[in-house]
């Protein structure tokens, strides 16, 4: 097991590189909206940990109770993100960030591990194939192809709440849920904003920032959500070629 990787506290939050965005030392909007989120998660049990280096490679959990998603699993973690970028792939780096995931959950005693998952692969969801490789398997699923993937120590199962699965709601221009867990999400919000004014088009940017908002949202979540003509369409972030295929629907 790989042994050069870090832990983020409260003590070097403010120092460390959070590995999602590889930038120069100017500081990024969206990696400082990302470290005062963590702030306040860190408390709470939240872990990220990272290979020591300016490198997109880590892991990102917390108790299910505490996780910023519509998810419940009374004493199990869910993993927010894993994930192995560029030229790090291929060097058993993600095997060593979920294999300690794993074995931080059994050792305080957890009932298991989940994460959000889908049929066919989304672009911003961590890799599903590789969680199976570890035992993960679909214990829960909405009617447009999302999946619960979890693995269980004690055979109890977590599950999407019942608002998760509405998948529906009233208004019918374009609405974004979102919170600030991932440094890209800045730049997703950047872009429909200036777009949507552009041309006209109407759009609802629904800030999650509490634990309460994320557990009641009539939807899947990571840390975005999209509905259009009232509809829910996807957990990915939007850039524009897909904001534009969206509006076409």
């Amino acid at each position: 097991m790989h042994t050069n990787f870090i832990n983020l506290t409260a003590e070097n939050l403010a120092t460390e590189h959070l590995c999602c965005i590889i930038r120069s030392r100017k500081p990024h909007p969206g990696v400082e909206e990302k470290r005062r989120w963590l702030a306040g998660r860190l408390e709470e049990g939240h872990v990220f940990r990272k290979l020591n280096d300016r490198a997109a490679v880590f892991i990102e959990y917390a108790p299910c109770e505490t996780a910023w998603v519509p998810i419940l699993g009374d004493n199990y973690y869910y993993i927010y993100c894993l994930w192995v970028a560029g030229s790090h792939k291929g060097k058993g780096y993600g095997t060593s960030l979920m294999e300690y995931c794993l074995a931080d959950a059994r050792q305080r005693g957890k009932s298991g591990v989940c994460m959000l998952g889908a049929k066919k692969q989304k672009a911003w969801l961590s890799d599903q194939s590789f969680a199976r490789r570890f035992g993960f398997e679909a214990v829960d699923a909405t009617d447009n192809g999302y999946e619960l993937l979890a693995l269980s120590f004690d055979g109890t199962r977590p599950s999407f709440t019942q608002q998760a699965k509405q998948q529906e709601i009233a208004a019918r221009e374009l609405t974004v849920y979102y919170d600030m867990q991932c440094p890209y999400v800045h730049e997703s919000l950047a872009m429909l904003e200036t777009y949507c004014k552009a041309n006209g088009v109407p759009v609802s940017l629904i800030r999650v920032d509490t634990l309460k908002k994320a557990k009641e949202l009539p939807c899947v979540f990571n840390n975005f959500a999209v509905f259009y003509r009232g509809k829910f369409e996807t957990v990915n972030l939007l850039d524009s070629g897909s904001l534009k295929r969206l509006l076409k629907k």
